[in-house]
């Protein structure tokens, strides 16, 4: 029972409720014989409940994180581990700001392998916008809170988007004679990453972390509620499809 009732309360919170109205203002213009824009409404609230729920929404993004497994083994000589957002005055530990989710979970990933392979860490993220932190500076912070020794963290900190995160981390890697990277991103952004750095003249050992996804699909009634997150999911889904074909397009 207390199924079902989550289910209907997901349609009483957005993007649920819109979907409702939708579908309400759908059914007054059929009564008022406004055949066409009722159409519209009805069509449009079908494309926005499709667009909110997890069944779809897992099933696009499942399809990205399955282009790269974790390595069964680790051959690199550094850990490479791309940031994805920062806050810049939020209260840490340890000082102000923190790693946004996604990037908060490769940060912990890469200091786990840290704690594996001894291998150094460089992170690569910057000031993106100007309420944002400098993710790589925050991450060397949080590393070190790891007990990751501070000679052990490479940062560079003044890309803005993964194309530069490849092109500032070669120059980086390069100067410090690091030939074999290891690269740690969520498994959604994998495919895109490691075609950004083939771009820049690297050869990138993937190791894809943050899995937002099960790899077995579930259709239990909670995969057919609408949610927000369902909705982020699927943004972040298309941005990952448009980034890769501008790569494309690019090569």
């Amino acid at each position: 029972m207390i199924y079902v009732i989550k289910f209907i309360y997901s349609f009483l919170l957005p993007p649920g409720i819109f979907i409702v109205l939708l579908a309400g203002a759908g059914v007054w213009l059929w009564i008022k014989r406004s055949r066409p824009p009722a159409i519209g409404a009805f069509a449009f609230a079908l494309l926005l409940y499709l667009c909110s729920i997890n069944v779809i929404s897992d099933g696009v993004m499942r399809s990205l994180e399955n282009g790269y497994a974790p390595p069964s083994g680790l051959a690199g000589d550094v850990i490479v581990v791309l940031g994805g957002g920062a806050t810049v005055d939020t209260p840490d530990i340890d000082g102000e700001g923190n790693l946004s989710g996604s990037a908060g979970n490769r940060l912990l990933a890469a200091a786990r392998l840290y704690q594996r392979t001894g291998l150094p860490i460089l992170f690569s993220g910057g000031k993106v916008f100007a309420d944002t932190g400098n993710e790589a500076e925050i991450a060397k912070r949080e590393l070190i809170g790891l007990r990751v020794p501070a000679d052990r963290i490479l940062v560079e900190n003044r890309s803005l988007n993964t194309s530069q995160n490849a092109e500032y981390t070669g120059e980086l890697l390069a100067l410090h004679h690091l030939t074999k990277p290891i690269l740690v991103t969520s498994a959604f952004h994998m495919k895109r990453s490691v075609m950004d750095f083939r771009e820049a003249g690297m050869s990138v050992v993937p190791y894809p972390v943050d899995y937002k996804a099960s790899r077995r699909a579930s259709y239990a009634l909670n995969k057919w509620s609408p949610s927000s997150t369902a909705m982020d999911n699927i943004s972040v889904c298309l941005k990952e499809l448009l980034g890769i074909m501008v790569v494309k397009l690019h090569a």
